[in-house]
């Protein structure tokens, strides 16, 4: 195995590691408590809405596999 090594900037990945964590505060959004903000509420129960446009697992595999072939 080959390994590639490159060179990373001690300032730019504490900064990615900042940018990470506030991200994670973002898409986490609960409250003082704990529980998902009215916020977090609504978007989850939008994402999990199905809107028509959902694909199951077995019917995506069947496609990948008539495009492979």
């Amino acid at each position: 195995m080959e390994r590639n090594l490159i060179k990373v900037d001690a300032n730019d990945l504490i900064q990615l590691r900042k940018n990470v964590e506030l991200i994670k505060n973002i898409l986490i959004a609960r409250d003082e408590e704990g529980e998902l903000t009215d916020w977090a509420r609504k978007e989850l129960a939008e994402a999990r809405a199905d809107d028509g446009n959902n694909i199951s697992l077995e019917d995506l595999k069947k496609e990948i596999e008539n495009v492979q072939d």
